[in-house]
């Protein structure tokens, strides 16, 4: 399946967040894919952050890291970057966007 979300990040948080996402190695990502994510693109315009992740099942996804203390910790990096701290688990209230055209 493919998810598409956006988020938007405080003023000045723009430097960080890339650097961020440049640090990021390891253990998350690998955590990620096992996950069942194949592909997760960010793109930044200013503050605002637009997602396309591709996965076998987004809800399943968000439900196998939400305990996992490497993606406790980097929801905590990311979530004090962005304007409005989401919540990306199950009952949260980041909602992804919905398809209005595709060809």
């Amino acid at each position: 399946m493919r998810v598409a979300l956006h988020t938007r990040l405080k003023p000045g948080a723009e430097e960080e967040y890339d650097r961020a996402h440049a640090e990021l190695s390891g253990e998350l990502p690998a955590a990620i894919r096992a996950a069942g994510v194949q592909e997760w693109t960010i793109w930044r315009s200013g503050l605002e952050l637009f997602h396309v992740v591709e996965c076998d099942d987004y809800a399943a996804m968000l439900a196998q890291l939400a305990d996992l203390p490497v993606n406790v910790a980097w929801q905590e990096r990311i979530g004090a970057l962005l304007a409005v701290r989401h919540e990306y688990g199950p009952g949260g209230d980041a909602q992804t966007l919905p398809v209005v055209w595709s060809l």
